[in-house]
Protein backbone atom coordinates (compact mmCIF):
# COMPACT_ATOMS: atom_id res chain seq x y z
CA UNK A 1 0.00 0.00 0.00
CA UNK A 2 1.16 3.56 -0.23
CA UNK A 3 0.16 4.05 3.22
CA UNK A 4 0.28 2.13 6.38
CA UNK A 5 -1.74 0.36 8.44
CA UNK A 6 -5.68 1.66 7.85
CA UNK A 7 -6.12 3.15 11.51
CA UNK A 8 -5.15 2.80 15.11
CA UNK A 9 -6.58 0.03 17.27
CA UNK A 10 -9.23 0.71 20.07
CA UNK A 11 -8.36 -1.11 22.59
CA UNK A 12 -10.22 -2.03 26.01
CA UNK A 13 -12.41 -4.15 27.91
CA UNK A 14 -15.83 -4.81 26.06
CA UNK A 15 -18.70 -6.93 26.94
CA UNK A 16 -18.89 -10.27 24.88
CA UNK A 17 -21.18 -9.67 22.36
CA UNK A 18 -22.71 -7.72 19.08
CA UNK A 19 -23.62 -4.29 21.14
CA UNK A 20 -26.92 -3.50 19.11
CA UNK A 21 -27.84 -0.26 21.33
CA UNK A 22 -24.34 1.23 19.49
CA UNK A 23 -26.02 4.66 19.50
CA UNK A 24 -26.22 5.80 15.05
CA UNK A 25 -25.75 9.80 14.74
CA UNK A 26 -27.81 11.38 11.74
CA UNK A 27 -25.88 10.64 8.66
CA UNK A 28 -24.07 7.64 10.55
CA UNK A 29 -24.81 4.24 9.87
CA UNK A 30 -24.23 0.77 11.92
CA UNK A 31 -24.09 -2.96 10.51
CA UNK A 32 -23.28 -6.09 11.96
CA UNK A 33 -22.27 -8.88 9.55
CA UNK A 34 -22.14 -12.57 9.71
CA UNK A 35 -20.86 -15.32 7.24
CA UNK A 36 -20.57 -18.82 6.76
CA UNK A 37 -18.66 -20.93 4.64
CA UNK A 38 -19.93 -24.90 4.60
CA UNK A 39 -17.34 -27.59 5.54
CA UNK A 40 -17.76 -29.19 1.99
CA UNK A 41 -17.39 -25.66 0.30
CA UNK A 42 -20.66 -25.51 -1.66
CA UNK A 43 -22.62 -23.30 0.29
CA UNK A 44 -22.45 -20.36 1.93
CA UNK A 45 -24.68 -16.82 3.81
CA UNK A 46 -24.18 -14.29 4.56
CA UNK A 47 -25.88 -11.57 6.54
CA UNK A 48 -26.31 -8.33 7.54
CA UNK A 49 -28.11 -6.16 9.30
CA UNK A 50 -28.23 -2.66 8.85
CA UNK A 51 -29.50 0.62 11.01
CA UNK A 52 -28.77 3.88 8.71
CA UNK A 53 -28.77 1.31 5.49
CA UNK A 54 -25.42 2.63 3.67
CA UNK A 55 -26.50 1.52 0.49
CA UNK A 56 -30.31 2.78 1.07
CA UNK A 57 -31.18 5.50 -2.06
CA UNK A 58 -33.84 6.21 0.09
CA UNK A 59 -31.37 7.02 3.10
CA UNK A 60 -29.65 8.76 0.75
CA UNK A 61 -33.07 11.13 -0.55
CA UNK A 62 -34.05 11.32 2.63
CA UNK A 63 -30.90 13.77 3.35
CA UNK A 64 -29.77 10.66 6.46
CA UNK A 65 -31.70 12.44 8.92
CA UNK A 66 -32.97 9.83 10.69
CA UNK A 67 -30.65 6.64 10.23
CA UNK A 68 -33.22 4.38 12.23
CA UNK A 69 -36.06 4.98 10.22
CA UNK A 70 -33.84 2.88 7.44
CA UNK A 71 -32.95 -0.30 8.73
CA UNK A 72 -32.92 -3.59 6.68
CA UNK A 73 -31.43 -7.17 7.24
CA UNK A 74 -29.80 -8.20 4.11
CA UNK A 75 -29.70 -12.20 3.48
CA UNK A 76 -28.07 -13.97 0.77
CA UNK A 77 -27.88 -17.50 0.30
CA UNK A 78 -25.56 -19.53 -2.05
CA UNK A 79 -25.55 -23.09 -2.91
CA UNK A 80 -25.44 -25.44 -6.33
CA UNK A 81 -29.14 -24.89 -6.61
CA UNK A 82 -28.50 -21.19 -6.80
CA UNK A 83 -28.74 -17.81 -4.75
CA UNK A 84 -31.52 -16.35 -2.83
CA UNK A 85 -31.88 -12.79 -1.44
CA UNK A 86 -33.79 -10.61 0.54
CA UNK A 87 -33.42 -6.68 1.92
CA UNK A 88 -36.45 -4.85 1.96
CA UNK A 89 -35.58 -1.82 4.04
CA UNK A 90 -37.92 -0.95 7.29
CA UNK A 91 -39.23 1.65 9.04
CA UNK A 92 -38.57 2.73 12.62
CA UNK A 93 -41.30 1.43 13.86
CA UNK A 94 -40.13 -1.86 13.02
CA UNK A 95 -36.95 -1.89 14.68
CA UNK A 96 -36.68 -3.06 18.11
CA UNK A 97 -33.35 -3.20 19.69
CA UNK A 98 -31.80 -3.28 23.48
CA UNK A 99 -27.28 -4.08 24.21
CA UNK A 100 -28.02 -7.91 23.01
CA UNK A 101 -30.87 -8.14 20.88
CA UNK A 102 -31.89 -6.53 17.73
CA UNK A 103 -35.18 -6.90 15.56
CA UNK A 104 -35.51 -5.55 12.24
CA UNK A 105 -39.30 -6.40 10.88
CA UNK A 106 -39.71 -10.14 11.24
CA UNK A 107 -35.94 -11.14 11.79
CA UNK A 108 -34.23 -11.03 14.96
CA UNK A 109 -30.68 -11.88 15.91
CA UNK A 110 -29.56 -11.95 19.68
CA UNK A 111 -26.73 -12.68 21.80
CA UNK A 112 -27.12 -15.88 23.77
CA UNK A 113 -24.25 -15.59 26.56
CA UNK A 114 -22.16 -17.50 24.43
CA UNK A 115 -23.13 -17.00 20.86
CA UNK A 116 -25.37 -15.24 18.30
CA UNK A 117 -29.22 -16.41 17.49
CA UNK A 118 -30.86 -15.51 13.89
CA UNK A 119 -33.72 -15.59 13.26
CA UNK A 120 -34.83 -15.56 9.61
CA UNK A 121 -38.08 -14.26 7.76
CA UNK A 122 -37.72 -12.58 4.44
CA UNK A 123 -39.06 -12.35 1.06
CA UNK A 124 -36.44 -11.94 -1.76
CA UNK A 125 -37.14 -9.07 -4.80
CA UNK A 126 -37.90 -8.42 -7.39
CA UNK A 127 -39.23 -12.19 -7.67
CA UNK A 128 -41.15 -13.13 -4.16
CA UNK A 129 -39.53 -16.36 -2.41
CA UNK A 130 -39.02 -17.00 0.91
CA UNK A 131 -35.92 -17.09 3.37
CA UNK A 132 -37.46 -18.29 6.96
CA UNK A 133 -35.24 -20.79 9.46
CA UNK A 134 -32.47 -20.33 11.94
CA UNK A 135 -28.86 -19.74 12.49
CA UNK A 136 -26.69 -20.34 15.36
CA UNK A 137 -22.93 -18.55 15.14
CA UNK A 138 -20.53 -20.22 18.07
CA UNK A 139 -17.67 -18.10 18.59
CA UNK A 140 -14.42 -20.49 19.13
CA UNK A 141 -12.31 -16.64 19.81
CA UNK A 142 -13.71 -13.14 20.77
CA UNK A 143 -12.27 -10.01 20.24
CA UNK A 144 -12.11 -6.44 22.04
CA UNK A 145 -10.32 -3.86 19.49
CA UNK A 146 -12.10 -1.81 17.22
CA UNK A 147 -9.92 -0.35 13.84
CA UNK A 148 -9.95 3.01 12.31
CA UNK A 149 -10.75 2.69 8.54
CA UNK A 150 -10.24 6.26 7.92
CA UNK A 151 -7.70 9.16 9.24
CA UNK A 152 -10.33 11.10 10.50
CA UNK A 153 -11.44 8.75 12.84
CA UNK A 154 -15.41 8.86 11.71
CA UNK A 155 -15.37 5.17 10.49
CA UNK A 156 -14.73 2.10 12.80
CA UNK A 157 -14.67 -2.14 12.25
CA UNK A 158 -14.50 -4.37 14.96
CA UNK A 159 -14.12 -8.05 14.08
CA UNK A 160 -16.14 -9.67 17.00
CA UNK A 161 -15.75 -13.12 16.15
CA UNK A 162 -12.59 -14.01 13.75
CA UNK A 163 -13.45 -17.18 14.11
CA UNK A 164 -16.11 -19.12 14.76
CA UNK A 165 -18.74 -22.51 13.61
CA UNK A 166 -22.38 -21.39 11.90
CA UNK A 167 -24.99 -24.02 11.96
CA UNK A 168 -27.33 -23.15 8.91
CA UNK A 169 -31.34 -24.41 9.27
CA UNK A 170 -33.51 -22.82 6.80
CA UNK A 171 -37.01 -24.02 6.13
CA UNK A 172 -37.32 -22.63 2.69
CA UNK A 173 -35.43 -22.96 1.46
CA UNK A 174 -34.65 -26.67 2.94
CA UNK A 175 -31.19 -26.30 3.73
CA UNK A 176 -28.79 -27.59 6.56
CA UNK A 177 -25.23 -27.42 6.72
CA UNK A 178 -22.12 -26.31 9.36
CA UNK A 179 -18.99 -25.07 8.56
CA UNK A 180 -16.34 -21.85 9.41
CA UNK A 181 -18.34 -18.43 10.32
CA UNK A 182 -17.48 -15.15 11.57
CA UNK A 183 -18.76 -12.00 12.85
CA UNK A 184 -18.01 -8.09 12.61
CA UNK A 185 -19.73 -4.52 12.71
CA UNK A 186 -18.66 -1.11 10.86
CA UNK A 187 -20.08 2.09 12.50
CA UNK A 188 -19.60 5.27 11.39
CA UNK A 189 -20.75 9.25 11.66
CA UNK A 190 -20.93 10.28 8.15
CA UNK A 191 -21.41 8.40 4.50
CA UNK A 192 -18.93 5.95 3.45
CA UNK A 193 -18.49 7.66 -0.41
CA UNK A 194 -17.64 11.05 1.78
CA UNK A 195 -14.52 9.33 2.82
CA UNK A 196 -13.77 6.35 0.31
CA UNK A 197 -13.48 5.43 -3.30
CA UNK A 198 -13.05 2.06 -2.84
CA UNK A 199 -12.41 -1.49 -0.83
CA UNK A 200 -11.33 -4.55 -0.53
CA UNK A 201 -11.70 -7.06 2.37
CA UNK A 202 -10.91 -10.90 3.17
CA UNK A 203 -11.26 -13.19 5.72
CA UNK A 204 -10.23 -16.77 6.31
CA UNK A 205 -10.04 -19.21 8.76
CA UNK A 206 -6.53 -21.55 8.73
CA UNK A 207 -4.72 -23.66 11.73
CA UNK A 208 -2.89 -20.47 13.27
CA UNK A 209 -6.73 -18.90 13.49
CA UNK A 210 -8.14 -16.76 11.11
CA UNK A 211 -6.46 -13.78 8.59
CA UNK A 212 -8.44 -10.58 8.40
CA UNK A 213 -7.11 -8.05 5.44
CA UNK A 214 -8.58 -4.67 4.71
CA UNK A 215 -7.76 -2.33 2.51
CA UNK A 216 -8.98 1.01 1.46
CA UNK A 217 -8.53 3.79 -0.99
CA UNK A 218 -9.14 7.32 0.03
CA UNK A 219 -10.20 10.17 -2.20
CA UNK A 220 -6.84 11.49 -2.55
CA UNK A 221 -5.44 8.43 -4.13
CA UNK A 222 -3.60 6.93 -0.64
CA UNK A 223 -4.18 3.64 -0.27
CA UNK A 224 -3.87 2.13 3.38
CA UNK A 225 -3.92 -1.55 4.68
CA UNK A 226 -4.46 -3.55 7.66
CA UNK A 227 -3.36 -6.93 7.78
CA UNK A 228 -4.15 -8.66 10.96
CA UNK A 229 -4.47 -12.49 12.42
CA UNK A 230 -6.27 -13.42 15.27
CA UNK A 231 -5.46 -16.38 17.21
CA UNK A 232 -7.80 -18.67 18.96
CA UNK A 233 -7.40 -17.06 22.10
CA UNK A 234 -8.59 -13.94 20.60
CA UNK A 235 -5.61 -12.14 20.64
CA UNK A 236 -4.68 -9.96 17.54
CA UNK A 237 -1.60 -8.78 15.81
CA UNK A 238 -0.30 -7.68 12.80
CA UNK A 239 1.13 -9.83 9.84
CA UNK A 240 4.42 -9.08 7.79
CA UNK A 241 2.82 -7.06 4.68
CA UNK A 242 1.59 -9.64 2.54
CA UNK A 243 1.83 -9.41 -1.48
CA UNK A 244 -1.03 -7.54 -3.82
CA UNK A 245 -2.56 -9.52 -6.32
CA UNK A 246 -5.07 -8.02 -8.85
CA UNK A 247 -7.84 -10.25 -9.40
CA UNK A 248 -10.24 -10.46 -12.53
CA UNK A 249 -13.20 -7.94 -12.39
CA UNK A 250 -16.43 -9.32 -11.83
CA UNK A 251 -17.36 -10.61 -14.75
CA UNK A 252 -20.85 -8.19 -16.03
CA UNK A 253 -20.33 -5.75 -13.72
CA UNK A 254 -16.24 -5.08 -13.80
CA UNK A 255 -15.77 -4.68 -10.62
CA UNK A 256 -12.41 -4.13 -10.09
CA UNK A 257 -11.13 -6.56 -7.36
CA UNK A 258 -8.18 -7.10 -5.59
CA UNK A 259 -6.78 -9.18 -2.18
CA UNK A 260 -3.05 -10.00 -0.65
CA UNK A 261 -1.23 -13.25 -0.58
CA UNK A 262 1.94 -14.82 0.73
CA UNK A 263 4.84 -14.42 -1.47
CA UNK A 264 4.25 -14.97 -5.13
CA UNK A 265 1.42 -17.52 -4.99
CA UNK A 266 -2.04 -16.76 -6.96
CA UNK A 267 -5.54 -15.81 -5.68
CA UNK A 268 -7.84 -17.47 -7.40
CA UNK A 269 -11.56 -16.45 -7.94
CA UNK A 270 -13.63 -20.08 -6.74
CA UNK A 271 -16.68 -18.49 -7.60
CA UNK A 272 -18.24 -15.01 -7.34
CA UNK A 273 -21.13 -14.95 -5.13
CA UNK A 274 -22.57 -11.16 -5.89
CA UNK A 275 -21.76 -9.13 -8.56
CA UNK A 276 -23.58 -5.86 -9.08
CA UNK A 277 -23.09 -2.53 -10.32
CA UNK A 278 -20.59 -1.37 -7.24
CA UNK A 279 -19.70 -4.83 -5.10
CA UNK A 280 -18.45 -8.01 -5.53
CA UNK A 281 -18.36 -11.51 -3.31
CA UNK A 282 -16.53 -13.76 -3.83
CA UNK A 283 -15.35 -16.99 -2.79
CA UNK A 284 -11.63 -17.13 -3.13
CA UNK A 285 -8.84 -19.58 -3.34
CA UNK A 286 -5.57 -17.92 -1.24
CA UNK A 287 -2.21 -18.31 0.81
CA UNK A 288 -2.22 -16.78 3.94
CA UNK A 289 -0.16 -17.77 7.23
CA UNK A 290 1.79 -20.38 5.42
CA UNK A 291 -1.50 -21.87 4.50
CA UNK A 292 -3.41 -23.05 1.12
CA UNK A 293 -7.19 -21.38 1.89
CA UNK A 294 -10.45 -20.92 0.82
CA UNK A 295 -11.62 -17.23 1.70
CA UNK A 296 -14.56 -15.27 1.85
CA UNK A 297 -14.10 -11.84 -0.54
CA UNK A 298 -15.67 -8.59 -0.98
CA UNK A 299 -14.56 -5.61 -3.60
CA UNK A 300 -17.27 -1.99 -2.78
CA UNK A 301 -16.86 0.61 -5.30
CA UNK A 302 -18.14 3.77 -3.65
CA UNK A 303 -17.22 5.86 -6.85
CA UNK A 304 -19.51 3.75 -8.86
CA UNK A 305 -22.29 3.64 -5.63
CA UNK A 306 -22.61 7.42 -5.21
CA UNK A 307 -23.85 7.59 -8.82
CA UNK A 308 -27.04 9.05 -9.67
CA UNK A 309 -27.70 5.87 -12.26
CA UNK A 310 -26.69 3.32 -9.89
CA UNK A 311 -29.10 4.55 -6.69
CA UNK A 312 -32.03 4.32 -9.38
CA UNK A 313 -31.42 0.36 -9.80
CA UNK A 314 -31.31 -0.36 -6.43
CA UNK A 315 -35.18 -0.10 -5.27
CA UNK A 316 -35.78 -2.90 -7.50
CA UNK A 317 -33.64 -5.16 -5.63
CA UNK A 318 -34.23 -3.49 -2.30
CA UNK A 319 -37.37 -2.05 -1.61
CA UNK A 320 -39.03 0.12 0.99
CA UNK A 321 -42.25 -0.44 3.37
CA UNK A 322 -43.30 3.11 3.63
CA UNK A 323 -45.80 2.57 6.44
Amino acid sequence: SDGGAVGKARRGERAPGPRFATPVPPGGYAWWYVDGLSDDGQHAITLIAFIGSVFSPYYAWSGRRDPEDHCALNVAVYGPRGTRWAMTERRQSALRRSQTALAIGPSTMWWSGDRLEVSIDETTSPLPSRIRGRISLMPTALTTDSFELHPNGRHHWWPIAPLARIEVALEHPAIRWSGAGYLDTNFGREPLEDDFCRWDWCRATHARGSTLLYEVTLPDGRRDALTLIADRSGSVGTLEPTHNVTLPRSPVWRVERGTRADGAEPARVLKTLEDTPFYARSKVATRLAGENVLAMHESLSLDRFKTRIVKLMLPFRMPRQFW
